[in-house]
């Protein structure tokens, strides 16, 4: 499995994305990054910003969802999904689409806890069930995956189709195929809750980013409807859904208005009804700009606890470190990370790494010295690559937020301290910045934001410009993107894909 982006897809670890990608097109930021500094990455951008510019966070833990019951039945027979999603967890069971009457009549389209994808009808007994043999465990990515259902196929193969970033799935562990003119009466009827995000049971919650979420009650589209390849890149991107027939229980979720996430813009007023999800919910991480999150393929802790997208990073104690998942080699970029009390020993920090953590190398450096990035330290101190720490930087009880500008143009890095850059350092002018020096163990020739706590409990909430906390100004960088409390220095960006494609 390759942390560099963020995970293998498939049962035989073949890498099926990249530039010119000859499987499911599957987008992984390692990847890109590398292309970019080969000079082999498209322009103009292939992410299309005004097609799907918002997308929906969901945590398992908090039990978000979005559910509707119907008013009048539609079809059971032929209907279309297609979801957008970056996944923030594996491992586990989790609902994209499920329609409820009760344990033993319930269609579902859902993650199961090894990682496959279901698309299956219970009624007691399994009417039809479909399992990929493909799994579904970058967590750095977004996938499109469109089912198209049409019961009246003279093929059984064709009654259930699945694409997955518009590649048809032809590989399955479980193949159990619908009967002719077979449907799953509980899709589109009065009798049944539609769950987006949950099971019926309120359970098997997804956890991770949702866009672009449509449901077509009636016609059975092609995957071509929502997607279609870049011509320069190969890669699979969103296309506007208009002009679509959405049918009387269709809907399309836009997620654009904070205050009211369930709202349907299919011209159907089919809204959904939300639980547990708020305006904070709302990002800006999606596939027409995909942000920087953490890495949980890449990650050694022994207790904490990952959430919110895998921006929140609560220590358990012991150890508790991970790196982000893009990995960067030049350009200036920006990041800030608010930190619950963040004082005491040395046992917290913030920076940049280059490579994965162990059990004797806490992202920053390991006991034999052998130093591998740069950190901003709860003591109140910088740390890298073996270097004498610098004193005076700020370090104090109660709530702050610290922020990091990285410049792998010039090799230098500074934090600031709410708002103010500590050691007089101004990242505009590059002054009195910590110069950076590569480590003795640099494996991947990328650095990566990293963090770690020893032996703490602090709360690390992490914004790479799509924040999952309250921001009370909002700034975003020089090209637009990113909404961050402090202003972001100038010539600095936030790490997202949009920016990746700027240095050309």
């Amino acid at each position: 499995m390759s942390k560099q982006n963020g995970g293998i897809i498939g049962p035989d670890n073949v890498t099926t994305g990249g530039f010119n990608g000859v499987a499911s097109g599957v987008f992984k930021l390692g990847e890109v990054t590398k292309l970019i500094r080969e000079s082999k990455w498209p322009e103009p951008s292939p992410f299309p910003t005004n097609i799907t510019p918002n997308s929906i966070r969901f945590n398992d833990g908090s039990s978000d969802k979005l559910a509707r019951t119907p008013s009048s039945n539609g079809s059971y027979v032929t209907n279309t999904w297609s979801f957008w999603v970056k996944r923030s967890a594996i491992g586990a069971d989790q609902n994209l689409f499920n329609a409820y009457v009760s344990s033993t009549n319930k269609f579902r389209i859902r993650f199961n806890s090894n990682d496959t994808l279901q698309v299956g009808y219970f009624t007691g007994v399994w009417d039809f069930q479909i399992d990929t043999t493909r799994v579904f465990r970058d967590v750095s990515a977004f996938y499109n995956i469109v089912i198209t259902q049409k019961a009246d196929e003279d093929s059984s193969d064709d009654r259930i189709k699945i694409y997955v970033n518009g590649v048809r799935e032809t590989s399955f562990a479980t193949n159990n195929r619908p009967s002719l003119n077979e449907g799953a009466n509980v899709i589109n009827s009065t009798s049944a809750t539609q769950n987006t995000g949950a099971s019926g049971a309120n359970n098997a919650y997804f956890d991770g980013y949702m866009s672009e979420v449509v449901h077509i009650d009636g016609t059975a589209y092609q995957a071509s409807s929502f997607g279609e390849f870049n011509s320069a890149s190969g890669i699979w991107v969103p296309k506007s859904v208009a002009g679509l027939t959405f049918g009387t229980n269709g809907y399309y979720l836009k997620f654009a208005n904070s205050g009211s996430l369930g709202t349907d813009s299919s011209g159907q007023s089919n809204n959904l009804t939300v639980t547990n999800l708020t305006s904070l919910d709302q990002s800006t991480d999606s596939p027409s700009n995909n942000f920087a999150t953490l890495n949980i393929l890449d990650d050694f802790y022994t207790s904490g606890t990952i959430s919110e997208g895998n921006l929140t990073l609560v220590g358990g104690g012991t150890n508790a470190n991970m790196n982000a998942t893009i990995g960067l080699d030049r350009g200036k970029w920006y990041w800030e990370t608010r930190v619950n009390d963040w004082q005491g020993a040395n046992n917290s920090a913030i920076g940049i790494s280059s490579e994965a953590a162990t059990a004797t190398n806490y992202e920053f450096y390991n006991q034999s010295g052998n130093n591998t990035g740069y950190g901003y330290y709860s003591n109140g101190s910088d740390y890298g690559n073996g270097g004498t720490p610098a004193s005076g930087y700020g370090s104090a009880s109660g709530t702050h937020i610290i922020g990091v500008a990285l410049d792998l143009d010039n090799n230098k890095i500074a934090w600031s301290y709410d708002g103010t850059f500590q050691g007089s350092s101004n990242p505009a002018t590059g002054a009195n910045m910590i110069a950076i020096t590569a480590p003795s163990s640099l494996l991947t020739g990328l650095y990566f934001p990293a963090f770690t706590q020893k032996s703490q409990t602090k709360t690390l909430d992490i914004n790479f410009g799509n924040p999952s906390f309250a921001i009370s100004s909002g700034n975003t960088d020089g090209s637009g993107f990113g909404n961050f409390e402090y202003a972001v220095p100038t010539g600095y960006v936030s790490l997202c894909t949009n920016n990746l494609n700027l240095l050309g």
